[in-house]
């Protein structure tokens, strides 16, 4: 369900910083139709089918948006943790990674509802698309157009962004949720943007598409990133710490 913050409140979350006091959400600022529809839909939809998944983009976190109706709960399966990505994005641009808050960064990745399943993500379309930049480009920038070969002069600022692009995703992964969200090519560190054809771009399909055979050029580095992605959700499957206990 998209904008469900919107959704939610007379405000639609403008100008709210939502610091997780319960005054922010049990008052006359909620808007009880929209939380009273979201409900009902919540609780059709898994009558309809006990497979069926529900994930809401929410960013006040409302309690008990992912409990059950019956306990009272707005009957989300999921929420989109959407402070994750803004926080890599937020480091990278603001701090060298050497000045990094470890415990704070743990901190931004464990905060959520108890008993309240998260989706974790590093990055998702809203960084891909134009405007805004990737992790891969936050870390590489104009060196992945001329470093990310194989047969290419080493390079440290390429050789960090893929380590960092890493640990990135795996810390996000281990600590950030129930459930983890990928945006098609970004396992890979997909390079450049995502743009549709507009009055701006002279209406041009160049941008408006994901560049999969860089990451089958055994001659480009891109695929390192990609078996990464792959060896850690295997591991994931090996070990579950995605529906481990808190």
């Amino acid at each position: 369900f998209d904008g469900v913050t919107s959704m939610l409140y007379h405000h639609h979350g403008i100008g709210e910083g939502f610091s997780g006091g319960y005054h922010e959400y049990f008052g006359l600022t909620v808007d009880s139709e929209a939380l009273t529809y979201l409900m009902l839909a919540n609780y059709m939809l898994h009558n309809l089918s006990t497979e069926m998944i529900t994930v809401a983009e929410d960013v006040s976190g409302m309690p008990a948006l992912c409990r059950p109706v019956s306990e009272g709960g707005t009957g989300f399966d999921y929420r989109l943790g959407m402070a994750i990505p803004d926080t890599w994005i937020k480091l990278l641009k603001e701090l060298p990674d050497d000045d990094w808050d470890m415990g704070n960064i743990c901190f931004i990745l464990e905060n959520r509802r108890y008993r309240e399943k998260t989706i974790a993500y590093a990055e998702s379309h809203d960084q891909a698309l134009v405007g805004d930049k990737t992790l891969a480009f936050w870390l590489m920038d104009k060196e992945m157009y001329s470093h990310m070969s194989t047969l290419s002069p080493p390079s440290l600022i390429v050789d960090r962004g893929l380590a960092l692009h890493k640990i990135i995703r795996l810390i996000t992964h281990g600590l950030g949720g129930e459930g983890y969200l990928n945006f098609m090519g970004n396992e890979f560190g997909h390079p450049e943007w995502l743009d549709f054809p507009r009055v701006g771009n002279q209406q041009s399909y160049h941008y408006a598409r994901r560049q999969w055979n860089v990451v089958d050029d055994e001659l480009l580095k891109y695929k390192y990133l990609n078996r990464f992605d792959t060896a850690m959700n295997h591991l994931e499957e090996k070990y579950g710490w995605l529906h481990a206990e808190p």
